[in-house]
């Protein structure tokens, strides 16, 4: 009879093993909802708040919100938080902070069972991932074919206009995807304005954000940490319209290829900008583009400016989704329509400068006064002098750039300030470098050093000029700098020697 007793006493006490029931039963309860009212259930029970943190979401779910940051720095440093309970739960955190009156004995056993109901989701979630992994996989298939409508109708998301794509390419990308599948839980039904496709095609994760025209930042900065704890980079395009959805695809990879380890996630429009162009006289540059650039399509000059990004043939067939030979026989089309060689190093730094230039102003209106005054002055002044007006001017050609474009002080100060302090022997070598498209094979060749005596220069080049010269674009604008503070031709046979294949500084 006392045993009885004793037994009816602990469970009937405020903290006993009938709470304990109750309390587990309210927990699953909650978990059968969804995973925020389990953590918002937890902290009702320990009367305090409730976290649970990702590595790289950061707070999934927090109650209340403004405990989220606590809850965070709790995960990274529980020594620093010894007031709070922690868990590891699917491969996040349960923090847990309670009121001073709930014993610790308590806290500890909603603890452990809100952290097994969240690894229970979290299996049933990964039972369903591999379904939705490739659904996901085929919407981003239809969206690179052009089949929009398809997609916002599958969706119910109509209002959905642009997207933004990253791709990303790494050692371990399904561990990768796995973990940024947790982080951003995507569905597939539009939430506050946007929807998250992700999925792997062709060796790399594509991550496509569709949105109203703009994003919060959310999965930029997730896919930064994902790209820092896994060692990926990552190329970024958008915002662009949905039907644009192939060109932002391809823009993402070619700015992937400028990724370094120390800036891992790329904007193709970083690829594109230029420290040069805004020094360059605005209304010739455009005008000298514009002749350029006449008989191509907007089509070709995307292809193009893929190709320059990226480097090489093979790199821009598979941003651009098609075969390297389909490349090739595009580029040697558009070669004899520019009417140029494509492969010489300084018709490729002026075709990509040319690609860059903004648009030209647009022609004045027929009634403008100020332009008719001026049209007149003009011609009275030539009257009197006695000349002829000028010829219209002839096609512009990609082997020269027009007089007064990088002859200017501006542009000399910057190329200075670029390759200026070389030595004689590492400019001769870097020069020949860019000649060969940045092959250092027949490079060595013509310089008749060795290859890794051609490579240890080269390193001292990108040290000197603190440049990736890993990056396409990089290598361009270089090539363009080394022509304009050439006093001299970079000759191989003007390379310092002292006998044989050494060299010697001067």
């Amino acid at each position: 009879m006392s045993s009885t007793g004793t037994t009816d006493h602990e469970a009937t006490g405020p903290w006993g093993a009938r709470h304990e029931r109750d309390a587990a039963d309210r927990l699953l309860r909650a978990a059968t909802r969804s995973g925020a009212h389990l953590i918002a259930e937890a902290a009702s029970l320990v009367q305090g708040w409730a976290v649970l943190a990702d590595p790289i979401a950061g707070a999934v779910y927090s109650t209340p919100a403004a405990a989220a940051a606590d809850g965070v720095h709790a995960a990274a440093a529980p020594r620093e938080h010894p007031h709070c309970t922690q868990r590891p739960a699917a491969g996040a955190v349960l923090v847990l902070a309670a009121a001073p009156t709930v014993p610790p004995g308590h806290v500890c056993h909603v603890a452990t069972t809100t952290a097994a109901l969240l690894e229970v989701r979290g299996q049933r979630a990964a039972e369903l991932r591999g379904e939705q992994m490739r659904l996901h996989t085929t919407l981003i298939r239809l969206l690179l074919a052009g089949h929009t409508a398809a997609v916002t109708e599958t969706l119910g998301a109509n209002r959905l206009t642009h997207v933004t794509v990253y791709r990303l390419s790494g050692v371990d990308l399904p561990t990768a995807h796995e973990v940024l599948w947790r982080a951003v839980r995507p569905s597939l039904a539009p939430y506050a304005g946007a929807c998250t496709l992700m999925g792997r095609r062709d060796g790399e994760l594509v991550v496509a954000e569709l949105h109203r025209g703009g994003d919060d930042g959310r999965i930029l900065r997730l896919v930064s940490r994902l790209s820092e704890r896994q060692h990926l980079l990552a190329g970024m395009a958008g915002p662009l319209p949905l039907a644009e959805m192939p060109t932002a695809h391809s823009d993402a990879a070619a700015a992937r290829h400028s990724a370094t380890p120390d800036r891992r996630v790329v904007p193709a429009d970083a690829v594109g900008a230029s420290r040069l162009t805004p020094l360059l006289p605005t209304a010739p540059y455009a005008r000298w583009a514009e002749s350029v650039l006449r008989p191509l399509s907007p089509v070709h000059q995307h292809l193009l400016l893929v190709w320059l990004r990226t480097g090489s043939k093979p790199r821009a067939a598979a941003a651009l989704g098609l075969s390297a030979g389909t490349v090739r026989a595009r580029i040697r089309d558009l070669a004899r329509l520019l009417g140029a060689d494509l492969e010489d190093a300084t018709v490729r730094a002026h075709l990509l400068l040319a690609l860059r230039a903004p648009a030209p102003a647009p022609a004045p209106a027929p009634g403008d006064d100020s332009d008719s005054d001026s049209d007149s002055d003009s011609s009275n002044t030539r009257s009197r002098s006695g000349s002829s007006p000028p010829g219209p001017p002839g096609p512009a050609r990609l082997e020269s750039l027009p007089d007064g474009l990088l002859d200017t002080e501006a542009v000399r100060s910057w190329a200075i300030g670029l390759v200026g302090g070389l030595a004689p022997h590492l400019r001769i070598a870097l020069a020949c470098w860019l000649r060969h498209h940045a092959r250092t094979a027949p490079a060595a060749a013509e310089l008749h050093v060795h290859r890794t005596t051609l490579a240890g220069w080269l390193t001292q080049c990108a040290e000197h000029l603190a440049r990736n010269l890993a990056d396409a674009t990089v290598r361009a604008e270089i090539h363009l700098a080394l022509t304009a503070t050439r006093n001299g031709p970079d000759d191989p046979a003007a390379l310092p020697r002292r006998g044989g294949r050494t060299y010697r500084r001067l």
